[in-house]
């Protein structure tokens, strides 16, 4: 047992004894937390299209082919008679010499071979076209003056529509030319050699004679091509002892009056290469397309409140032709025939004789009938000249006959002067048919030994494509 001074020493000395403190430990620190994603709103459901109640499909764009022809022609002359052929003895003699920008011809088509439809637009610059122009003139007192500039002419010759119905069926409506003669098919500077036009269809009928109207192109088996045409009859006041019906294409007025219409039916043979061949036929009244109703029969119980209470004289118009061409090998060749007739002629002519001055035509007396007639013939020599296959040169010959007072009427004097004969020599070249160079020279001859011939030498040159 211990004593008691023992334990309370061992208690002091554990009392004095340093204390060790405990080391303390650190709270863990919780890792930074992440900062907290603004919460995404929730996409929004799309509605479901409506359903249309029918689908509209747009048609696609139709395939549009365009095609643009073209041709010039310029013409240089000498002439050794004078202007004047109404003189008794004929022209006098002269030596004139002439330059001419002849005619520009532009050609467009539109077709649309999906629908069978062509629409085409052909205009004519004759003679370097024409102008006028408005002027403030001093030396005439600062008057306005208004003057002619260039005096060609500018002319729409075709603008019509066309519809196929298959490849041997066409009609078209608008401005044509008229199916008549040689010019409605081969008018173009390679589409005949001489320098110039035929002459002989050029004075009884219009050059490339266009009208409006409805026009129906039939292709039948074995090559035989039909067309039908109805179309705007000619003016009576424009007809002439020199030029026949040349003077009744409707040129003067804006519109074109198709009070009378005109029927023309041609028939073209094709079944031959390098031949074509046939015949066409026209026939049409020109009494009321005149430019006032003067044309009229006379009767006691006239109508004041009608226009022609007794009808108008009947004056209609027949031209009847044969037509071929010719280009087989090296050989080219073109011919005409054609025979016209006017009924009543004499009523015409009177009424024609007192119109006025201002209208602009001849008013001489028009024959009952009227005749022409040409033909001409070339042979390519190229190959002769040991020249490329894409030369051609035709020395050729043409003849050109015309009566514009055939057989008249006896109240009628039958004019020699007005019927023509001309004889034709020259040469035509082509390259590759675009390039054209022609030379030629024509002996004319009237119809009596009394009147003077008349020479003339031409050359032209141009383009086609």
């Amino acid at each position: 047992m211990l004593s008691a001074p023992l334990l309370f020493s061992a208690v002091t000395a554990r009392a004095e004894a340093p204390v060790t403190p405990e080391p303390t430990v650190a709270p863990e620190q919780a890792p930074p937390a992440a900062p907290e994603k603004t919460p995404e709103p929730p996409a929004p459901v799309a509605a479901p299209p409506p359903v249309p109640e029918k689908a509209v499909l747009l048609p696609s764009r139709p395939l549009l082919e365009t095609k643009l022809a073209a041709y010039g022609d310029l013409q240089f002359a000498y002439f050794n008679y004078g202007l004047n052929q109404n003189r008794a003895g004929g022209s006098q003699r002269d030596s004139r010499v002439e330059f001419d920008t002849s005619r520009l011809v532009m050609e467009l088509k539109g077709i649309l071979p999906e629908y069978g439809l062509e629409a085409e637009m052909e205009v004519e610059f004759e003679h370097g076209g024409t102008g006028t122009a408005m002027e403030l003139e001093y030396e005439e007192f600062g008057e306005f003056d208004q003057e002619l500039d260039k005096g060609g002419e500018i002319l729409v010759e075709e603008l019509f529509l066309q519809k196929k119905f298959g490849p041997d069926l066409a009609v078209a409506v608008g401005r044509f030319y008229v199916a008549v003669g040689t010019l409605s098919d081969w008018s173009r500077p390679t589409d005949y050699l001489g320098t110039l036009r035929d002459e002989a269809e050029t004075a009884i009928i219009p050059n490339t004679w266009d009208e409006m109207g409805l026009r129906v192109r039939w292709r039948i088996p074995w090559g035989l091509r039909l067309t039908g045409q109805i179309v705007n009859g000619l003016d009576s006041t424009g007809f002439s002892s020199q030029m026949w019906a040349v003077g009744g294409h409707q040129r003067r007025f804006e519109v074109q009056r198709a009070t009378d219409l005109a029927y023309v039916l041609r028939a073209d043979i094709t079944h031959f290469e390098g031949i074509s061949f046939g015949a066409s036929a026209y026939y049409g009244n020109t009494s009321r397309n005149r430019p006032k109703p003067d044309l009229v029969k006379q009767c006691e119980a006239a109508n004041d409140s009608v226009v022609a209470p007794c009808g108008y004289v009947n004056a209609p118009l027949t031209l009847l032709d044969a037509h071929l061409s010719v280009n087989k090998g090296r050989w080219s060749a073109k011919g005409l025939m054609m025979y016209g007739h006017l009924e009543n002629a004499e009523q015409v002519s009177q009424r024609n004789s007192r119109l006025s001055n201002l209208l602009g035509v001849i008013r001489t007396p028009v024959s009952d009938n009227a005749l022409a007639a040409w033909a001409e013939l070339g042979y390519d020599v190229a190959p002769w000249l040991g020249l490329h296959e894409s030369h051609h040169l035709y020395p050729f010959v043409r003849y050109d006959y015309v009566d514009s007072q055939f057989k008249p009427r006896k109240e009628l004097f039958d004019n020699p002067r007005f019927r023509r004969t001309i004889y034709t020599v020259g040469a035509s070249y082509q390259f590759l048919g675009m390039a054209f160079a022609k030379v030629d020279f024509a002996h004319r001859r009237l119809g009596s030994d009394e009147f003077r011939p008349e020479n003339a030498l031409r050359a032209s040159t141009g383009f086609v494509y």
